[in-house]
């Protein structure tokens, strides 16, 4: 059967979504694309792999976990060929919305490594990303913002996240790989 959903796999132009759950007042979710399941009982801060997914137009629709009644939302998604992308729902659950998010959209570079930032904490001032020793990665990166993509130097990092133009560490995000 494996053989079988690879053939049909190569047949069909696919993209990749993946789907990541960052609205701290929502309960778990399930998440249908055009009415079928997609990704069942996400919690928040959780996130999916990238799922294979034919090339078209999709109605995403979030529900809480084992309801059918009342989507959280429902928005439209086009996943073309090739394509990678995040489904992000964001924000707080009176003003929660989908953001489609490419992902790997910039060319690799040899030898290095290809990073970014996506600030999805809604109740959070701008941001620095930082070094522990200062070095600012990131600068002031506010709500619903997302970086380009930068090369670094593949290793394990260490990461602090600033209130802007500070010094003011928030969070230290130990062995980032």
């Amino acid at each position: 059967m494996y053989q079988n959903m690879r053939y049909a796999e190569q047949e069909l132009s696919m993209g990749y979504v993946r789907v990541i759950h960052t609205v701290p007042d929502a309960p778990s979710v399930d998440v249908y694309a055009n009415a079928t399941l997609l990704v069942n009982n996400l919690a928040y801060g959780n996130y999916t792999d990238y799922l294979p997914v034919p090339e078209g137009m999709y109605e995403i629709s979030i529900y809480a976990t084992g309801t059918r009644n009342t989507p959280v939302i429902t928005n439209m998604l086009t996943v073309n060929r090739n394509a990678m992308l995040t489904a992000a729902a964001a924000g707080l659950l009176r003003n929660i919305e989908l953001l489609a998010i490419t992902d790997a959209d910039e060319a690799e570079m040899p030898g290095k490594a290809m990073v970014r930032f996506l600030h999805l904490s809604p109740n959070a001032p701008a941001v620095d990303i930082t070094l522990p020793n200062g070095t600012v990665i990131f600068s002031n990166v506010s709500f619903r913002h997302i970086t380009p993509y930068i090369d670094v130097t593949p290793m394990n990092y260490t990461l602090q996240v600033r209130v802007s133009g500070t010094s003011n560490v928030v969070l230290t995000v130990p062995n980032v790989n």
